[in-house]
């Protein structure tokens, strides 16, 4: 067995008789993680987790986990002033259609849920949050690509959108996030 195979299911171990766990608690645990004494002396190719699915790694958070996490939760901030300001204004002003300057700002609060819970997810190291982050940035790239083509005032919110897009996206990208997170190259 490789050193660092040893070093994972040495990992693997402490943290099962680190934390005690409930019966029913336990039987998942037990199912999601490998067996590690069945593989030591066979070299069999899987190789142990050092933590359930549910858990966040341990040790501190890297910088750039917390830059993304911060970038994550400042884009939910601006989408939930948006879509205040659109309700208000549907509720106040004087639109078109208040009807759907309502729905417009019911939307955009209920759109800002998801980078705000990829920022949570995040900040505390969950291994789901990756996606959920990743999808919002990727989504915010058509929308700045269209603020700047309106012109105006609104070129520097596109430019601005589609930077942090990418930063975001660089910063999860990174394998020393990845493997933050948890989530490693997959078993052959």
């Amino acid at each position: 067995m490789s050193s660092k195979k040893a070093a994972t299911a040495k990992k693997a171990r402490a943290v099962k008789t680190a934390k005690p766990t409930t019966q029913a608690k336990g039987t998942a645990q037990a199912k999601r993680t490998t067996q590690t004494e069945g593989t030591k002396g066979t070299g069999g190719t899987k190789a142990a987790k050092a933590a359930p699915v549910d858990e966040a790694p341990s040790g501190p958070r890297p910088t750039r986990i917390t830059a993304a996490a911060m970038l994550a939760a400042a884009e939910a901030v601006v989408l939930v002033g948006l879509g205040v300001y659109v309700l208000i204004m549907g509720l106040t002003g004087d639109p078109d259609s208040p009807q759907q300057a309502e729905m417009l700002g019911v939307t955009v609060l209920a759109l800002a849920a998801l980078p705000l819970a990829a920022a949570r997810g995040l900040w505390q190291r969950r291994r789901w949050s990756r996606g959920p982050a990743m999808i919002t940035q990727l989504m915010a790239l058509p929308v700045a690509w269209t603020l700047v083509q309106n012109g105006g005032g609104l070129i520097a919110v596109g430019v601005a959108t589609a930077v942090a897009a990418f930063v975001v996206l660089a910063l999860l990208i990174n394998p020393t996030a990845t493997e933050a997170l948890g989530i490693g190259p997959r078993d052959a």
